[in-house]
Order: C-alpha cells, then sequence, then structure tokens
C-alpha cells in the first residue's frame, strides 16, 4: 500500500520495501525465465565482472545479464509493469522513464558488490535516478541481501576508489565516515525495493553453502530529467514507447567527506576521475 507513510519514510531514508507486490506464481516464473539464460559453459557473461581468472569463481557461469529488456519481452513487460510505475510515480510524484534492467544470479560462494551509488552511473540530469530491486529468491544476510545506507540520498555522487576484489566482483567503491553505516535488507521472493539513486548500497558475499539469492531490477529516472548517460539509451515511457533523450556528461566534480562542526559532510569538492 502506497500510503503517506510510506512515502515519508522513502523521503526520510531514501528506500522503501513494497512487500508481496509480485505474487509467488509470477516469481516463481521469472525466476524460471531468467535462469533459462545462463550460458551452458563459462565465458558468457557479463565483461564488467571483475577478477574472473579463478576457474571455480561462481560468477564464471552465473555473471549478471544485463539489459535483458532490450531483447526479451518478458524483461520488458517487468520493467513497465503498472505496479512498479504507480509505486516510482507515488514516491517521486511523477511518472518516471525506464532504462535498464539487469539480472543477478548471486550463487553460494559468490562475491557481493562493493558499495556504490547508482547515480554514479546513470547521471540522470536534473534531478536523479531509481531503482526497483525485486527478490526472486528469499533474501538475508546469509546469502548476500542488499545493504543500504539510509540518508545517504541526501548527499552528492561520491568520489570513488578501488574496491577489494575478494570481496567485490566490481572494481569500485566508496567511503563513509563514522555515524554511517550499512543495514541488511531482509526480503521474501516476490518484495520490491525502490531506492533512490544517490542511495549508497552494495552486498556481502553469498555465504551459504546452498542457497542463491536472485534479483531482478530495473533503473528509471526521474520525471524531470532531460539527460541520461548514452549506456541508458533508448529511454522507455513506461508505456514501451521510446522518447528523445539528452547524453549526458560524465566527469567534473565528486564528494568528499569532510568535517563539519564535528559532522562529516558530504560536499562536491573533489574531481572525478574514473570512467566506466
Amino acid at each position: 500500500m502506497i500510503d503517506g507513510q510510506t512515502i515519508e519514510q522513502y523521503q526520510h531514508d531514501g528506500y522503501v520495501v513494497a512487500h508481496g507486490l509480485f505474487s509467488a506464481e509470477e516469481t516463481d516464473a521469472l525466476r524460471a525465465h531468467f535462469m533459462s539464460f545462463r550460458p551452458a559453459e563459462p565465458g558468457g557473461g557479463d565483461s564488467r565482472n571483475k577478477n574472473l581468472q579463478k576457474t571455480d569463481d561462481p560468477l564464471r557461469l552465473y555473471s549478471r545479464l544485463m539489459m535483458p529488456h532490450r531483447s526479451d519481452d518478458v524483461a520488458l513487460r517487468w520493467l513497465i509493469d503498472a505496479r512498479i510505475n504507480a509505486w516510482i510515480s507515488a514516491l517521486e510524484g511523477s511518472e518516471p522513464y525506464a532504462v535498464q534492467t539487469m539480472v543477478y544470479y548471486k550463487p553460494a560462494g559468490s562475491r557481493g558488490q562493493a558499495l556504490h551509488q547508482d547515480q554514479f552511473y546513470l547521471r540522470a540530469q536534473p534531478g536523479t535516478c531509481i531503482a526497483a530491486w525485486m527478490a526472486l529468491d528469499a533474501c538475508d544476510e546469509e546469502n548476500g541481501c542488499l545493504q543500504v545506507v539510509p540518508g545517504t540520498h541526501n548527499i552528492p555522487v561520491l568520489c570513488t576508489k578501488d574496491a577489494d576484489l575478494t570481496l567485490s566482483f566490481t572494481g569500485d567503491t566508496v567511503d563513509l565516515p563514522d555515524g554511517y553505516t550499512p543495514v541488511p535488507v531482509i526480503m521474501a521472493a516476490g518484495d520490491v525495493l525502490f531506492f533512490n539513486g544517490q542511495v549508497v548500497h552494495g552486498s556481502f558475499p553469498n555465504t551459504s553453502r546452498d542457497r542463491f539469492r536472485r534479483a531482478l531490477i530495473g533503473h528509471y529516472v526521474v520525471g524531470q530529467a532531460q539527460a541520461v548517460s548514452e549506456w541508458y539509451h533508448p529511454v522507455l515511457r513506461m508505456d514501451g514507447t521510446t522518447v528523445d533523450f539528452g547524453i549526458s556528461e560524465r566527469g567534473g566534480k565528486c564528494g568528499v567527506w569532510v568535517e563539519r562542526d564535528g559532522v562529516p559532510v558530504a560536499e562536491a569538492v573533489g574531481v572525478e576521475t574514473r570512467q566506466q
């Protein structure tokens, strides 16, 4: 239910969970559908995955799937689903534009993803992006559920540094000062987590013996946006039609943590040097 209290929670924390947004039957069907996308042999996965030289790395066969909606009707229908549209429209105050789908498989023993902000990559302008992160399996700390940092939706895009590739399959991360702590988001299959593109988030490795932590993810840009990074084109309205959109530029300032009256504050005074 999208009531005033739910919207207030989103505005305060930067994220909210829509419990049971998709039924068990829908979730089972989506999970089975996207498992059929996996290659028969290692090597056909996402080229952005880092540090895959070990032959026993679970991500050699179960790397993330990028942009399936561009060729798969099931992914496209999910991306522009009326329920997701209703939630984002209520949380952000206007209908969004859809730009990306991803599937994360995260089998037992696989690494997580270091803390990051989606807006670092999407560069929605003006405004920001928003994610819809659907759990295809029950997820908790054991199998590497998503971790979010409440309140970081109010900070700028942070400067990045190298991540620990023994724990993360991606190579960039951000610093957090004292007082900002990631919290686990425990979810049932069919739940959808909505979070603002500035929110710092990531996950730890899947330490379970035999559990997947599969997730279907959509990225959107807020309704007032007029540009997004080139990788995310074509941009779709929520009826599936394309819309003319500008291409946002990379580079410029990024946020660093400074202390003001004993309180850590993120200010856009650094210089971004990384390119994705």
